[in-house]
């Protein structure tokens, strides 16, 4: 069995914002991805903006970059897959910045280029986008 090491950077509990965005990309300011990890493996929760959920799952690699698969529903009601390669950048106040490479293995079948960060918004602005039980939060 492989020995699995633990990662420098911790995305457990984190939220992610977009700050940019290729025009062939469906993920914008409005959507938020709440991320979880054990060991090398990530994955994420998405909704809000022309996403109305989502989520991914990645493995961590070297220099704690994610390889990643991700599938949504969106607004039109389309089930879109794609995959993601994602870069981290610890910025100065700490917060963590990932460039993304990105391509659809669904619709158009596009590539693209985006920048997600670690978000600074509130707890009740998470609320809003995913329900209790997507937040980390009990279910009613």
């Amino acid at each position: 069995m492989k020995k699995i090491e633990m990662t420098k950077i911790n995305y457990d509990n984190k939220t992610f914002a977009s700050v940019q965005n290729s025009a062939t990309g469906e993920v914008s300011n409005e959507t938020v991805f709440y991320y979880h990890q054990k060991d090398d493996l990530v994955w994420a929760e998405h909704a809000g903006g022309a996403i109305r959920f989502g989520n991914l799952m990645a493995k961590v690699t070297e220099n704690d970059c994610l390889e990643m698969r991700y599938q949504h529903l969106n607004g039109q009601g389309d089930l879109m897959t794609g995959k993601c390669f994602s870069t981290p950048e610890i910025l100065g106040d700490g917060r963590i910045r990932l460039f993304e490479k990105w391509q659809w293995t669904s619709g158009d079948w596009s590539a693209g280029a985006s920048i997600v960060e670690k978000s600074k918004r509130s707890e009740s602005t998470l609320e809003r986008v995913f329900p209790p039980r997507f937040a980390g939060g009990k279910a009613n």
